[in-house]
C-alpha cells in the first residue's frame, strides 16, 4: 500500500490528508511536534482572551483519526533523505514514505536584535508561543509592559490579547503609517485612530534597536531608533513571519525563501510536494506573492494537491484574492487587489468613503481608462464573495458595481446600510449620475 507522509499538521496538510482519504485507501502518516491534533490557529489569540478553551479550538474529536486511519506521529523530523525516501526524526523511528508532503508551515521572523533570544521575548504563531504568553503575560501584576515590534495582522492581535487583560502595550511600528504597505492611505490613517483609541501607545517611524537584559536574562527593556528607553516585561516579535525549512537544508530539495514548487505543488524530487506556508511559487501567480502565508491558500493547496496524489493532477489554481481579517473590533474583507499609495501603478485609480462618525470605510480601485473593477477593501462592512469574485471575473466596471453594490452587502437586515451615501459621493466627485438598485435576491443567486 502506497504510503503518504505528512509533515505539518496545520490547515494545508489536514486538509491534503483528508481529501487523500475521501479518494483513497492509501497509507496516511501526519508528523508534527506542535500539537496532538490538528486546531485553528486563527483562534489561538481567543483562548488567551478567555473567549474559548483550547479543545475549542479543534474542528475534529479526538476519534476522527484513528476512525479514518490517519496515523498521527507527535516528533521532529530532523533530516529528510530524498535518496532512500526517509524521514529521521528526533527521538523516534525513521519513517518511510512514498511520496512526501511537506507542509510545514512559517516561524517567527528574527533579524537579529541584540537580546532577541533573551527570556520575556517571543513571537505569536504557534501553540508553544501561546502558552509561553500566558507564562510571560498572565495579568497586568507580573507583566507591567508589553512591546511590539511589527506592525502587521499579528502585531495587532497581540494587542488587543494583551489588552483584554489590562496589561498597558507599546506598539513599534517602522512606517510612517500602520500597515501602510498594504493598506491605502485613508483606511490606514483610520486604523492608527482605532488603535490609540484603544489605548495602545503606538509609535511610528520607529524601529527596535536592541532588548536590553536584566541580571537574570530576562527582557528588562527595549531601545528604540529614536534613542528612548522603555521599560517592559514582555517583547513580542511580530515583524511577519518566513517558512519553517532549515529542517530540509542537505536534503537536496531546493529551497529559496520557502520550497521551491511548480503551479502542481511539486519540488525538483520526485515524490515530494510543498504546500501551505512552506510553499514557493517559482514564478508568482498574477499579482500574488510567491509565498502566501495565508489560511485559505493553504486549504485550497491541501484540495489540490490531494486530486493530483490519488492520480488526477491537478495545478494550483487560487483564483481572485481575498482575505479577511479583524483590526481589533474592526472586521476588515479585501477582494481583487487595492494596492496602497506605495504599491499601486499610475492607471489604478481610489475611491475612497468614510463614515464622518463611525470607523467604517470603503476603498475601490478601478483602472483610470477602461473604468474596469479591479478590486475593493471595506472595513466593517460585511460583503459577498461570491458576488464580488463574480464581478472580477465578469470585468465589470466601477459605475456597475456602484449600481449594484446593494447586491454585495452580507450585513444582517437591521445593521445600517451605507451604499446611498457610497453612491452620492462617488457620483459627486465623478460628475455620474448613478442610482443604487434594491437588493435584488435574483441576481444575488444567480450569473446574470
Amino acid at each position: 500500500m502506497e504510503h503518504i507522509v505528512i509533515i505539518g499538521n496545520g490547515i494545508s496538510g489536514i486538509t491534503a490528508a483528508r481529501h487523500i482519504r475521501k479518494l483513497s485507501d492509501k497509507k496516511i502518516t501526519i508528523i508534527s511536534p506542535e500539537s496532538d491534533y490538528f486546531f485553528s490557529r486563527t483562534a489561538l489569540m481567543y483562548v488567551y482572551m478567555g473567549h474559548m478553551k483550547f479543545e475549542h479550538t479543534q474542528p475534529y474529536e479526538n476519534w476522527f483519526w484513528k476512525k479514518n486511519r490517519l496515523n498521527l506521529v507527535n516528533a521532529y523530523v530532523t533530516k529528510v533523505d530524498t535518496a532512500n525516501k526517509t524521514l529521521k526524526l528526533k527521538s523516534s523511528e525513521d519513517i518511510k514514505y512514498d511520496k512526501l508532503i511537506i507542509a510545514s508551515g512559517s516561524k517567527s521572523n528574527k533579524f537579529g536584535w541584540p537580546g532577541q533570544d533573551l527570556k520575556g521575548v517571543q513571537g505569536l504563531y504557534s501553540k508553544q508561543d501561546l502558552e509561553l504568553l500566558e507564562a510571560n503575560a498572565p495579568n497586568n501584576e507580573v507583566c507591567k509592559r508589553a512591546v511590539i515590534v511589527g506592525g502587521g495582522l499579528i502585531g495587532i492581535e497581540l494587542a488587543e490579547m494583551l489588552r483584554s487583560r489590562d496589561i498597558p502595550v507599546t506598539f513599534l511600528v517602522r512606517e510612517s503609517s500602520f500597515w501602510n504597505g498594504v493598506l491605502p492611505e485613508g483606511e490606514s490613517q483610520m486604523i492608527n485612530e482605532h488603535i490609540l483609541e484603544h489605548h495602545i501607545d503606538l509609535k511610528l517611524n520607529t524601529n527596535l534597536k536592541e532588548i536590553i537584559s536584566d541580571e537574570n536574562g530576562w527582557a528588562k527593556a527595549v531601545v528604540t531608533d529614536k534613542g528612548e528607553t522603555i521599560q517592559c516585561t514582555v517583547v513580542g516579535l511580530t515583524a511577519g513571519v518566513t517558512p519553517n525549512i532549515e529542517f530540509l537544508k542537505g536534503s537536496g530539495i531546493e529551497l529559496g525563501k520557502g520550497v521551491k514548487v511548480n503551479t502542481f505543488l511539486e519540488t525538483n524530487i520526485a515524490d515530494v510536494y510543498a504546500i501551505g506556508d512552506c510553499a514557493e511559487q517559482h514564478k508568482a501567480i498574477g499579482n500574488r506573492r510567491p509565498v502566501e502565508a495565508v489560511w485559505y491558500t493553504g486549504r485550497m493547496m491541501g484540495e489540490v494537491l490531494a486530486q493530483t496524489i490519488c492520480g488526477n493532477k491537478r495545478a494550483y489554481k487560487p483564483g481572485h484574492w481575498f482575505n479577511s481579517a479583524k483590526f481589533l473590533d474592526i472586521e476588515y474583507q479585501t477582494y481583487g487587489w487595492v494596492f496602497s499609495g506605495k504599491s499601486k501603478n499610475d492607471q489604478e485609480q481610489h475611491f475612497h468613503w468614510r463614515h464622518p462618525v463611525e470607523k467604517i470605510c470603503v476603498t475601490i480601485a478601478f483602472h483610470k481608462e477602461t473604468k474596469q473593477f479591479l478590486g475593493i477593501n471595506t472595513f466593517g462592512i460585511r460583503m459577498r464573495h461570491e458576488i464580488l469574485d463574480r464581478w472580477l471575473t465578469e470585468k465589470r466596471n466601477i459605475d456597475y458595481v456602484m449600481e449594484y453594490l446593494k447586491d454585495a452587502n452580507f450585513d444582517p437586515e437591521f445593521y445600517a446600510q451605507y451604499e446611498e451615501d457610497i453612491v452620492s459621493l462617488y457620483n459627486s466627485l465623478y460628475g455620474a449620475n448613478i442610482t443604487p438598485r434594491k437588493k435584488s435576491w435574483k441576481r444575488i443567486f444567480s450569473n446574470t
